[in-house]
């Protein structure tokens, strides 16, 4: 998806990010991003983890069911 972007393209986003939001707030934002990225990476971890044990619980108890 970013790929395509390249650093003139990065470049220009960083100066319209500045433009919009000003040199005070630049900081304050990306902390927040950074805070965020942070708390989904470890949510979906937590998911990916839960999956996991799930899985083997029903690999070690398996339930035979006979109609």
């Amino acid at each position: 998806m970013f790929q395509s972007i390249g650093i003139p393209g990065l470049i220009l986003i960083l100066i319209i990010a500045l433009v919009i939001f000003g040199p005070s707030k630049l900081p304050e934002i990306g902390k927040a991003f950074g805070n965020s990225l942070k708390e989904f990476k470890n949510a979906t971890k937590d998911i990916a983890s839960d999956d996991n044990d799930n899985a083997s619980d029903k690999k070690e108890n398996p339930t035979s069911s006979k109609n």
